[in-house]
């Protein structure tokens, strides 16, 4: 993101819509007045991408969304992503299409404002950030049962503002629903959870690198890390935050491979043992190798058309190459974790 992204006006309107969360509950209030009086909308079936960030999860929310099946927060949400459906109808007609630009990440991922985004933990950190943003850290928490009803009345205001009738499931990407797994269960007991992975090592150096790019960005532009914070971003850059799984610390300096091997470490490890039994997890190197073969496995575990001839749009980065200056131990530790999620890579 650089600072000809956003106008003043632009600014300012995003900081109405996100930067205070009674604002947004208040968004979200006025939605839910509008939809009482409208058509009762079922979640059948919705998709959770969650896993650590530069595991592939684009790639995945991507191929699913391109299906039509699903709908899926995209740029046109932005910035009223709590009240959907009235913000489509005052926004119609005033965002022009635009060409696709590469993302703020630079991995040669185009967006435009049909991409679908992770735009959903807005809704988390409007009603439950008390309870895991502290400090400098965000953490593993219950949902208590009046926030999940809410939380489901906000996928069915997501659904009834759909683009087109084809799209009868909510998609969802989310790293930070990692930390909440049981709840999103417990609101939709058929839901189905995907959990992308990649190699430790490079998945490291790709995070490493995204801290530093996006450092410098903040540094930069303000607005840009306010933007990211109002989104629940926490993956990198000045507004980052340790996730933690348990009650301990990562040692490690940020600027650090070993910090970031760490990170990986006890997300997987973490995701093994706490996400629900029908989990689905994927290798992204495997996506990039056989993508037919995995889509194809894929759809048909969620239901959906066929994949055949669709190919995965892997990203390729300067920074992907031999590491120096890092544990052998814990990387070794982190190899072992990555063996066991080959295991339940989609069969």
């Amino acid at each position: 993101m650089s600072r000809s992204d956003y106008g003043i006006l632009s600014r300012l309107l995003h900081r109405l819509a996100l930067g205070s969360w009674r604002l947004g509950r208040m968004w979200f209030e006025l939605e839910e007045s509008k939809a009482e009086k409208g058509p009762t909308q079922n979640v059948v079936r919705p998709v959770f991408i969650a896993g650590m960030a530069r595991s592939g999860s684009t790639i995945l929310l991507n191929a699913l969304y391109s299906t039509g099946a699903f709908r899926s927060l995209t740029y046109r949400d932005m910035p009223f992503i709590l009240m959907s459906g009235t913000w489509k109808n005052l926004s119609s007609g005033t965002q022009a299409n635009t060409e696709k630009k590469e993302r703020a990440h630079g991995d040669r991922l185009m967006v435009d404002f049909d991409s679908p985004e992770a735009f959903e933990e807005v809704f988390w950190r409007t009603f439950h950030g008390s309870a895991y943003i502290q400090g400098d850290r965000v953490i593993v928490h219950d949902v208590p049962a009046a926030i999940r009803e809410k939380f489901k009345k906000f996928v069915q205001h997501v659904l009834l503002s759909r683009e087109t009738a084809r799209q009868t499931r909510y998609l969802s990407k989310n790293n930070n629903n990692l930390l909440r797994l049981a709840a999103i269960r417990k609101t939709f007991p058929d839901a189905l959870v995907l959990i992308p992975f990649r190699e430790p090592l490079q998945q490291a150096l790709s995070l490493q690198r995204q801290h530093r790019l996006f450092l410098e960005k903040h540094d930069q532009d303000k607005f840009s890390m306010d933007y990211m914070l109002w989104l629940g971003h926490y993956e990198f850059g000045l507004g980052h935050k340790e996730y933690h799984y348990d009650n301990t610390d990562n040692p490690y300096d940020h600027s650090s491979l070993d910090y970031w091997l760490k990170c990986w470490r006890d997300a997987y490890e973490f995701a093994l043992n706490t996400a629900p039994a029908e989990t689905i997890f994927l290798s992204y190197e495997r996506i990039c190798s056989a993508p037919l073969e995995t889509f194809t496995r894929l759809f048909l575990a969620l239901d959906i058309e066929s994949a055949a001839g669709r190919a995965a749009d892997c990203y390729s980065e300067a920074d992907v190459r031999a590491a120096e200056n890092y544990s052998t131990t814990l990387y070794a530790d982190c190899c072992a974790t990555h063996s066991k999620l080959l295991e339940r890579h989609i069969a």
